[in-house]
This record gives C-alpha cells, sequence and structure tokens, in this order.
C-alpha cells in the first residue's frame, strides 16, 4: 500500500491530515509513506523527497532510483535538512495565503455559468466541473472536451489550465492557486471574461 503525504500541511478549514500508518499501526509492515519538501516548504524543483516502509521496499526503491536518476545535489540537500528540522512557522503563513487565494478563486469561479467549483480541503488546486461550458460557442469555436476548452483559455485569456483528460476525469479542469494574490484575481476575472461570452 502506498500513500502520498506531499500535502500534509496543507489542509483547510476542519480538515485534519492523518497518516495512514499511524491511524492503522496494522498496516506499518505493508504501508510505504511517500513525502517530500516540495509543497510543504515551497521547494519545487530541487527534487527532494524520501520514502518510508518496509526496509526491502526501501532498499529495491534506492537501487531503482541511483540507477534511474542522477542524485540530489549537495546544496538542496543540506536546504531540505534546514527546511525540515526548523519550526513550521513560515508553513502556517504560506496555509494562510493559501488558505485565502482557495476561498477567492472557488468565489469567482463560482460565479461563471456552467462552471461548478467544489472548495478544496487541501493541497493548492481547484477543480471545478466545466460540463455545463461544452459545446457551447466561445469566440467562435465550440469545444468539446476539456481539452479544446484548456486550448481556447490559453489562446484567448493566456491562463494555463490542466484538462481533466489528464487526470482520467473528463468535464473537469485542474487550476492552482499557487500564486500572489494580484495574479490570481487577474487570471481568475479573464477566464470570468473569456467565458462569460459562452453562448448556445
Amino acid at each position: 500500500m502506498l500513500t502520498d503525504e506531499i500535502y500534509e500541511h496543507l489542509v483547510y478549514g476542519d480538515a485534519q491530515f492523518h497518516s495512514l500508518p499511524v491511524v492503522v499501526p496494522e498496516l506499518r509492515d505493508k504501508c510505504i509513506v511517500v513525502n517530500g519538501v516540495a509543497k510543504t516548504y515551497a521547494m519545487t524543483g530541487w527534487r527532494v523527497g524520501w520514502i518510508v516502509g518496509p526496509k526491502d521496499v526501501v532498499k529495491a526503491a534506492t537501487n531503482l532510483q541511483s540507477h534511474a536518476t542522477s542524485n540530489v545535489s549537495n546544496v538542496a540537500q543540506v536546504a531540505a535538512l534546514a527546511a525540515v528540522s526548523g519550526d513550521l512557522d513560515a508553513v502556517a503563513a504560506m496555509r494562510e495565503a493559501f488558505d485565502r487565494r482557495r476561498r477567492t478563486i472557488v468565489r469567482m469561479l463560482n460565479e461563471i455559468d456552467g462552471v461548478e467549483c467544489p472548495e478544496p480541503e487541501g493541497a493548492f488546486y481547484v477543480y471545478p466541473s466545466v460540463k455545463g461550458l461544452l459545446g457551447k460557442e466561445i469566440r467562435g469555436k465550440r469545444p468539446r472536451t476539456t481539452v479544446e476548452l484548456a486550448e481556447i483559455i490559453l489562446e484567448e485569456a493566456e491562463v494555463a489550465v490542466v484538462p481533466g483528460e489528464a487526470f482520467g476525469t473528463p468535464g473537469y479542469l485542474r487550476l492552482s492557486y499557487a500564486l500572489g494574490d494580484e495574479d490570481l484575481v487577474e487570471g481568475v476575472s479573464r477566464l470570468q471574461k473569456l467565458l462569460g461570452e459562452a453562448s448556445a
């Protein structure tokens, strides 16, 4: 069993994070925990992570990694160690900013006819349904898939979104709110303007 705990410190509202092998100790010998510094410590691109699990699995993963990729630089390792050894004050401030942006993006997306955006309880992405926009005319085009809709959004609004097909769920888009407040409002305002033009 594999559990990804990369967003353990980025949960909001009443949501709580629990590590599976801690909650269900009898799974400890069958569970592999994956984590890293990319999300909690805003160190994306540094490629520093770890696994915790049965010795034989960790050894096999280490052997595979040593032949499949180059090693993490010394600077990245020292920076990651400093991050995980320190307090979580900076993480709390970052989570507060993400929470504010989360509420903003959800509100603004839900103001668009044809978009239904649930409020996420963790991470820094929203995953709205845009099924109500598919087949409608937007600036002379009729997107039938979210891949086509994402292309229109990129071309016309200059906003990058990831179509749900990338995750096996057509009809949805993934948007990140891991950016500054002003940039977030600007990007979603562009979406509101563009998608507000959708007509039967």
